[in-house]
């Protein structure tokens, strides 16, 4: 089956879009990925969006406007990456508004912001969405929901493997060995902290809005890491957490990077940038601590590109075999919107896509909700 998956994660910067081909058992698909777009959000909508998720006032008719503004875009992406509409079936997971992780005495919940039926309608296929749901009322973190699809796409090797995005946030998969005691043992997997979240806002407003991400870490290299300070933010609460966890731009926002350059004093920018680089480096090597010792850490995610950060992460992991996933066949931007195509096909199959090792909830469930085109 040809399967379209839609993904725009936490930087909201725009919609990547990938086809690709499954077919034999749910658990271990053979696939095949036939073509990868990413259209970039319109400065507006990006602005918006990102505005809301940071608690922004916005009226209920300007939230309806941005919700189709989204789901517009999401189709424009499905047509670029499939002009010819040779999909059968689309996986979308959605633009995330707000993410509220299980508390004590009280569930989870999570909003991706999408109209499923709409979508549905102006592509002409069945849409699944609305991934993290069913996760969430089984107790689930409903994050993150790509592990499980990491392992079904990669596959094992001699040891546990790790698979690592930097996306807005950065998060882990731990992959167990394919022999040896430990081959029974589940996968792992949760969200560490902040990849690009405080880096991107730190960089819009240090430039006035001029630039909305530091490229190739060329700003941050100019100048110092505060490794004294990052030692002490590494003791914050969510840091010290073991998984299953998950969080967002709630925590890790722009409340949060103002209390963090605060505290970074009279620096400059050119510090803070260093010092916020090497603190997003420094929490998936703490974090990596968390788990079972990998061997390699295969990297993904819009972080690949910032070569400083990728250098912080080499000097911090020191031990541990770091390469892009790209060199096992999945680009940095395809991983994401690869999964939820698995997701969608997983649905369409029936198969349990959420991992209680990974999420923490009660049982394993069928992800996401079906919106079909009237006939």
């Amino acid at each position: 089956m040809r399967v379209l998956g839609l993904m725009s994660g936490t930087s909201a910067d725009g919609v990547d879009a990938v086809l690709a081909s499954f077919t034999g058992p749910p658990q271990h698909p053979r696939w095949h990925l036939d073509a990868h777009h990413f259209s970039p959000y319109p400065a507006e909508l990006q602005h918006q969006l990102i505005g809301i998720g940071q608690g922004q006032p916005c009226s209920t008719a300007e939230l309806l406007e941005v919700a189709e503004a989204v789901t517009e875009q999401q189709a424009l992406a499905a047509r670029a990456c499939d002009p010819t509409g040779r999909a059968q079936l689309v996986g979308c997971h959605g633009q995330t508004l707000w993410h509220r992780p299980p508390q004590a005495g009280r569930r989870g919940a999570s909003w991706q912001l999408l109209q499923g039926p709409l979508l549905a309608e102006l592509l002409g296929r069945p849409v699944v969405f609305d991934f993290r749901s069913a996760d969430l009322a089984l107790g689930g973190q409903g994050a993150p929901l790509v592990p499980p699809a990491d392992q079904a796409l990669l596959g094992r090797s001699g040891g546990w493997r790790a698979v690592l995005n930097l996306g807005g946030i950065a998060n882990l998969t731990l992959i167990p060995p394919v022999s040896g005691p430990q081959r029974h043992l589940p996968v792992w997997g949760w969200d560490c902290g902040p990849a690009n979240t405080l880096l991107d806002l730190a960089t819009r407003q240090f430039s006035g809005d001029q630039l909305t991400y530091d490229a190739d870490g060329a700003w941050a290299r100019r100048g110092r890491i505060d490794e004294a300070l990052i030692e002490r933010w590494l003791n914050e609460p969510y840091f010290q957490t073991p998984p299953p966890k998950s969080t967002g731009r709630e925590l890790f926002g722009q409340a949060d990077l103002e209390r963090r350059l605060s505290e970074l004093g009279n620096r400059t920018p050119d510090d803070a940038l260093a010092t916020l680089t090497g603190f997003s480096a420094a929490v998936v090597a703490q974090e990596l601590g968390h788990g079972p010792q990998p061997i390699e850490l295969l990297v993904a995610g819009g972080g690949c590109r910032n070569g400083l950060l990728m250098e912080q992460l080499r000097q911090r992991c020191r031990g541990l075999i770091v390469r892009p996933l790209q060199e096992l066949g999945i680009g940095e931007a395809e991983r994401e919107a690869l999964a939820f195509a698995l997701l969608a096909w997983w649905h369409a199959r029936g198969h349990r896509g959420s991992l209680p090792s990974v999420t923490g909830a009660s049982r394993a469930a069928v992800l996401g909700v079906c919106a079909r085109p009237q006939a």
